[in-house]
């Protein structure tokens, strides 16, 4: 961003340690509640990771394109943006650390979590350049409430009524399905899938206008007051559409950016207004986000597939380092986690001490 705000920063790299601490348990079969997805309807502490880094994308878009020049050079920059993101989150899938490299395109999952960013980031930033902020916030709602609308009342074409259950009676799913096929995550559902992209990008201008509150000399009470703003809308939607992380309900982007900015509030007041110093451990991570993300997903996928004897190189870690008969094993399994969040955490201090900023 031009304008480097610390909160900002702290808050990105807290989302990304909380990504890396969620999707490196030392075995998916002792996890504790709050470092899982909700089953389907309701959240959990990690249901609110990822709309967090898409609220931060919209904040970043604000500081970084308000400035710059609505023309063709500026969206080439967008475009080729995006498409790193996407092709990042595609190799991811599709790569294996041995011959023939690469995995079968019939199965290969198209959506991702990169993907799903880098589509985010495209159009969020395209609306933000072309329309003022009111107009923003009216595209927001629009979103959502057609979001809702259509998820709920449109009849399929057999004209069996929706619901907002798992498959089969579920548009985002009918959808995904029709579409992807069998590049999707699971046959019942894709959390990040095409049509609940289309609420994602909701979140991302939520951000946009978060970014404008902070820019603006009275900030602190206006963010607070968004934040209930948010919260009480999406708690009061989860009447009649319930918050889901996995369609992305219009209720989740609601109460997700409700607890975003009220959270960025507090670390607003501590570090920029009261100029405590806190987080900085994080703020490295938050400076060389996208990087830390895309190693420790890498990273990942090398120890899960490559072989050690008869197991995988994370699977021995794990049995060899951290399973003891007097450690309880959830504990075991979160002890494994920490260990790789200090891993990066490490190394983005590393990055950021060499003044190593990978731009993607």
């Amino acid at each position: 961003m031009a304008q480097r705000i610390e909160s900002v920063d702290i808050l990105r790299g807290i989302t990304i340690v909380a990504m890396i601490l969620v999707n490196n348990p030392g075995t998916w079969g002792e996890v504790y509640q709050p470092l899982l997805h909700a089953d389907w309807h309701g959240l959990t502490p990690t249901d609110l990771i990822f709309p967090f880094f898409l609220f931060i994308v919209g904040i970043s878009i604000f500081f970084a394109y308000k400035n710059k020049p609505n023309n063709i050079e500026t969206y080439k920059k967008i475009s080729i943006r995006s498409l790193k993101l996407i092709g990042l989150g595609l190799f991811l899938n599709i790569f294996l650390p041995y011959v023939p490299f690469l995995k079968d395109l019939e199965s290969l999952r198209i959506p991702g979590v990169l993907q799903r960013i880098g589509v985010v980031f495209f159009f969020a930033s395209i609306i933000y350049l072309n329309v003022s902020r009111k107009v923003v916030f009216r595209i927001a709602i629009f979103i959502l409430i057609g979001y809702w609308l259509f998820m709920g009342y449109v009849p399929f074409p057999d004209g069996t009524l929706p619901t907002f259950d798992r498959a089969p009676n579920n548009w985002a799913n009918y959808i995904d399905l029709n579409l992807l096929g069998e590049h999707m995550w699971k046959a019942d559902y894709d959390p990040e899938g095409l049509f609940s992209t289309l609420p994602a990008i909701a979140t991302s201008l939520f951000g946009i206008l978060i970014g404008g509150t902070l820019s603006s000399m009275k900030h602190l009470n206006t963010l607070f007051l968004w934040a209930i703003g948010f919260l009480v809308t999406g708690y009061v939607m989860h009447l009649v559409f319930p918050i889901n992380k996995a369609i992305w309900s219009s209720s989740f982007v609601l109460t997700t950016c409700g607890w975003g900015t009220l959270i960025l509030g507090l670390i607003y007041y501590i570090t920029d207004v009261k100029h405590i110093k806190f987080g900085s451990v994080f703020k490295y991570a938050g400076m060389n986000a996208i990087t830390i993300f895309f190693l420790s997903g890498f990273v990942a996928k090398l120890f899960y597939l490559t072989k050690v004897g008869n197991t995988n190189i994370h699977a021995w870690l794990y049995d060899n380092l951290f399973r003891y008969s007097f450690i309880d094993d959830k504990l075991s399994s979160l002890l494994y986690a920490l260990m790789v969040v200090a891993f990066y955490l490490i190394l983005s201090y590393l990055m950021y001490r060499k003044k190593i900023f990978i731009k993607v």
